[in-house]
């Protein structure tokens, strides 16, 4: 394969009005998309169609507890997500900064969101819940994909449902699952990002359990940064899909940092984790005319996520 082209920068399509002021929103749309100037064949176009197809409809199987014991659904679950993963065109590099401190009862896993397809990387580490948008449960074949896999659902239109599912992610962690939440919110090209919001860290300060920042970044042959499989704007999950299984050489890039343990503050907590997830991470201001890579997360909102934060006091 080819290295992958280098992308322009493109001025983002305006940020939707949120629904409440605690609403995530991204300025990211259609204009971070890169052009299809790299694209793979269209016999490899079919291949990975037919890979696709054949892997969903056997979806099912992996979570039929009368079918397979615990032990083996959640191997074979790991193994899934990474095939589904490299059958959409998506090589997983992982490395690991967590040395000697590792965990084996709950664990709340937070990470920065680009895409649907972060869902299948995060899998393919290890088998977790996630919380994600509610909407998710509607959603044709991944829908039922979601359910099976005890999504946590948050209702982000709804700022009265947000203790709710800080307490069924605290519950979760109690048990000893890992649960994955993706703090931002909303997903954002890759180019730019938003600030982690302290209110789901609540539930790893309710359960005592620590958290996993992991660093999450996709990019080209040639190692430079792609916003190619990014799902944002009002792109449709079908669409989605099509453009990223026509993309070549995206690898997805996966940094483990060392766990944070979580203290009594859930801000502090919250802080502590953005900069293990963020590291040394540069990112091209000018894409987006952000001054400050947190303001457009934060900025003059403050005082709206102290509100929603009251909620889960």
């Amino acid at each position: 394969m080819s290295a992958a082209v280098p992308e322009t920068a493109a001025v983002p399509e305006t940020a939707a009005v949120p629904v409440h002021s605690w609403m995530p929103s991204s300025p990211c749309g259609a204009g971070c998309l890169p052009a299809e100037t790299n694209a793979v064949s269209i016999p490899t176009v079919v291949v990975r169609w037919c890979l696709v197809v054949s892997a969903l409809a056997t979806a099912p199987l992996l979570t039929a507890g009368w079918l397979l014991p615990r032990s083996w659904r959640t191997g074979l679950q790991r193994r899934y997500a990474a095939i589904l993963l490299r059958c959409v065109g998506i090589r997983l590099v992982v490395v690991d900064h967590r040395g000697k401190r590792r965990h084996d009862g709950g664990l709340l896993v937070v990470a920065g969101h680009v895409s649907w397809t972060d869902v299948l990387v995060l899998s393919a580490l290890a088998p977790a819940n996630f919380v994600a948008r509610g909407d998710l449960l509607d959603w044709p074949v991944l829908g039922s994909l979601a359910r099976r896999m005890r999504v946590v659902p948050i209702e982000r239109q709804s700022l009265r449902a947000l203790p709710g599912t800080v307490a069924t992610t605290a519950g979760r962690l109690r048990d000893g699952e890992r649960v994955v939440a993706f703090p931002e919110g909303t997903t954002w090209c890759g180019r730019a990002y938003g600030g982690f919001r302290p209110a789901l860290f609540q539930a790893a300060i309710d359960a005592e359990c620590p958290v996993q920042p992991i660093s999450l970044r996709y990019t080209g042959r040639g190692g430079e940064l792609t916003t190619g499989p990014c799902f944002v704007g009002e792109e449709t999950i079908g669409r989605s899909i099509r453009r990223i299984i026509r993309q070549k050489g995206v690898n997805a890039e996966v940094r483990l940092a060392p766990i944070e343990y979580p203290g009594e503050c859930r801000r502090d907590l919250a802080a502590r984790c953005e900069r293990a997830a963020r590291g040394d991470e540069r990112i091209d201001l000018a894409a987006h005319d952000i001054v400050d890579p947190l303001q457009s997360a934060v900025g003059t909102a403050a005082t709206d996520v102290e509100a929603a934060e009251r909620l889960v006091a």
